[in-house]
């Protein structure tokens, strides 16, 4: 071989283990003309020390129960300060995996890593879901307060989801309802819903379509309807998620709470379309997060940000600031990008960028209501391509889960309306949404390119849109917002107007 060519290798190598080295680094760019200060994420410190799931008895037959080997495997490395808990090549079934500080879960390229549904494995715990202080079972991956922890290595993570969510009729094809129903379990009085089991049903009953049911029922009996997300994370410092499927959830597949400091990059996340709030990731009143080159695929809203719901939103108080999501695709979903409807904490400094939402139901969606308090301010989304969205491009909607203001907007006039409607006062639980901006927004296919929902007590104010182009069946339609402004937006071909509405 000839010397010139020997050196060529060679510094192809030594730019392979350079770029391994320097990943870290590869979120550089993410940080140029931010319209906000942030400071530079820390990615997590894990001591190079590795252990191997099999040294600790692990089996990936996908029969082996390897609870307890996850377990040891973990509290092994926690004695050496922390490292890598790799899972290798194989099916491994498991129950709840903790994790603790300096810890790395590496879930090998060709490991699938299923938690078992059996119950008894999950006991119900004080815990945050929806943005209330509730009951509800111990997640499959967990963490609380630990920092330096991270999930990687490319596997895929299942939840068996399938056991425990309820499921709509209409909203799978015939063999699939016939499969589910074999799984046994208990349909409504219209046979219209199949649940996972009686206790699930009779929980239903009392929460109607929400998620908290009657607190005087047995909650042993009701376990299932307690479901978990997948991934919670509560409270941690300095995360990595990178590489690895997360699918088929209990509840939420992701669920970084309260949490400084999280990278989220490169990440599959996978629902049926019909999973019973089956979001992909919830990034609930955070500080910096990074999320980027991921997609998602589910059964509620994709990206989903939140603070905290109504007075135990208020009374924690914690603003979910600093995010960066960039380079994201998402298919089915209830929204693309979603603001709310939990915000009670607040949400401010968003940037997001190079994004494609395709066939999603929404695509840019706020929401929030009466009653949920919280301030969201400062949010810039450039450059997202959409296509065949069944609904909104861009929706604002302050009467989510309530009355239209459609409804109200003449009632509320005292003129013109057949009566005069007494107005709630603004206070503290006033949703509050202003200063958001939109650019370089190109969508082909929609029932309608904007819709802006606001409070005739407190419009919503400062929402702009530049340079952009929606072909849809309707417009743009605006009820109580003030200060928008399109400049360069255009619907089917046609500019709409570019002063204030």
């Amino acid at each position: 071989m000839k010397p010139t060519k020997i050196l060529l290798i060679l510094a192809g190598l030594a730019c392979v283990v350079f770029c391994a080295c320097t990943g870290q680094d590869s979120d550089a760019d993410l940080y140029k003309d931010l319209p906000f200060a942030m400071e530079r994420i820390q990615a997590p410190s894990i001591p190079s020390h590795s252990v191997c799931i099999s040294d600790f008895g692990g089996v990936g037959d996908g029969t082996t129960l390897n609870t307890e080997a996850f377990a040891q495997a973990i509290d092994a490395l926690v004695q050496k300060g922390g490292g890598r808990l790799v899972v290798p090549a194989g099916i491994w079934r498991t129950g709840p995996i903790g994790l603790k500080s300096h810890i790395e879960l590496y879930v090998s390229k060709n490991a699938v890593l299923v938690f078992d549904p059996d119950q008894d494995l999950y006991p119900i715990i004080d815990t945050n879901f929806e943005g209330l202080d509730v009951r509800r079972c111990l997640s499959p991956i967990h963490a609380e307060g630990a920092t330096d922890i991270a999930i990687t290595g490319g596997g895929v993570i299942d939840g068996s989801g399938e056991f425990w969510r309820e499921v709509k009729r209409r909203k799978v094809s015939d063999d699939q309802w016939k499969t589910i129903l074999k799984r046994g379990g208990v349909l409504s009085d219209d046979g219209k819903v199949w649940f996972p089991d009686e206790g699930y049903r009779k929980a239903r009953a009392t929460a109607g379509s929400l998620n908290f049911p009657d607190p005087s029922l047995d909650e042993n009996e009701i376990k299932t309807f307690l479901r978990p997300v997948l991934v919670s994370l509560r409270n941690c410092e300095r995360v990595l998620l990178q590489d690895c499927t997360f699918q088929n959830s209990p509840c939420w597949n992701i669920h970084p709470l309260w949490c400084k400091d999280v990278i989220i990059r490169n990440i599959n996340v996978r629902n049926p379309h019909y999973s019973a709030n089956g979001d992909g990731i919830d990034i609930d009143a955070c500080e910096n997060v990074i999320l980027t080159g991921s997609t998602f695929d589910v059964g509620d809203d994709a990206i989903c940000i939140k603070s905290g719901k109504d007075a135990d939103g208020r009374r924690h108080a914690r603003k979910c600031r600093n995010l960066i999501i960039s380079d994201c695709t998402v298919y089915h979903g209830h929204g693309g990008f979603v603001v709310g409807s939990e915000m009670s904490g607040g949400v401010e400094n968003i940037r997001v960028s190079d994004c494609r939402f395709i066939g999603t139901d929404v695509g840019l969606r706020f929401k929030s209501t009466r009653g949920r308090g919280g301030l969201v301010k400062d949010i810039w989304c450039d450059r997202i391509y959409m296509k065949d969205i069944v609904a909104e491009a861009i929706t604002f909607n302050l009467y989510y889960a309530g009355v239209s203001s459609t409804e109200k907007a003449l009632l509320d006039s005292g003129t013109d309306g057949p009566a005069a409607v007494s107005l709630p006062p603004v206070d503290e639980t006033t949703p509050r949404m202003r200063d958001i901006h939109f650019s370089n927004i190109v969508c082909s296919g929609a029932r309608q390119a904007i819709y802006i929902n606001g409070l005739p007590e407190l419009p919503l104010s400062g929402i702009s849109l530049t340079d952009s182009h929606f072909s849809a069946d309707k417009g743009a339609e605006v009820h109580f917002a003030q200060d928008v402004t399109f400049n360069g937006v255009y619907v089917n071909g046609t500019l709409l107007s570019g002063n204030t509405l």
